[in-house]
């Protein structure tokens, strides 16, 4: 059978919104999703409607388990936190291994999320190979285990590395990996397809330049 997986950025982040947010924050690298933000999620659970989804991964940073939350609430479906989604955990951006909530605190903060599923924990730091790497072989993975129709939450380095490693001959340069966009990718006869790069279409409004940090 068949087998979709569509691949969401998160929705627009606070700091990206008011930079000064940085400076005053408790854990800096994990910014939580602005207003606009939250909107935006709204709108990508909307699109995904009705396109029989089974399972939710979501990198553990702060905005993209809120658009997570926002897609599994209106499909009715837990959340899984996986590691190998995350940001790129690139030095020129942090100064060290981001901080983000526990799993507890989370799970707290988010009943969706499933505690029992066990993710990767990647290495810090990574180069940009490294991190296009381990979204490569996440991708991979998940899809292996979890052969249903499925949505991975993540970052623009994420979307850009988990679509290169499904797609075969798609370079990095040729992925839109904007705000709150979605990738779909169809497995059909052993080969994965891409039939949306990057549609915003879902979105009432987008960013001009796309931004990564």
């Amino acid at each position: 059978m068949p087998q979709t997986i569509w691949i969401a950025r998160h929705g627009n982040r606070i700091d990206f919104v008011n930079p000064d947010w940085f400076l005053t924050a408790e854990k800096r690298y994990d910014p939580h999703l602005s207003d606009d933000g939250h909107i935006q999620a709204r709108q990508l659970a909307n699109r995904l409607k009705g396109e029989e989804i089974t399972h939710i991964f979501a990198s553990p940073f702060l905005r993209t388990v809120q658009t997570a939350n926002h897609v599994a609430q209106t499909l009715d479906l837990s959340i899984k936190l996986e590691w190998g989604l995350c940001e790129w955990l690139n030095p020129d951006w942090m100064s060290e291994m981001p901080e983000t909530l526990s799993v507890k605190e989370l799970c707290h903060r988010f009943p969706r999320i499933d505690p029992s599923y066990t993710s990767i924990i990647p290495n810090y730091p990574e180069t940009g190979e490294q991190c296009l790497k381990r979204t490569d072989e996440t991708a991979k993975r998940v899809a292996a285990e979890f052969p249903e129709n499925i949505l991975l939450v993540g970052h623009g380095a994420s979307v850009i590395g988990t679509t290169m490693g499904l797609v075969q001959g798609v370079v990095e340069t040729e992925i839109n990996a904007s705000l709150c966009c979605l990738v779909k990718v169809i497995r059909d006869d052993g080969k994965w397809v891409m039939e949306l790069n990057g549609d915003t279409s879902h979105l009432s409004k987008t960013e001009a330049d796309i931004r990564f940090n």
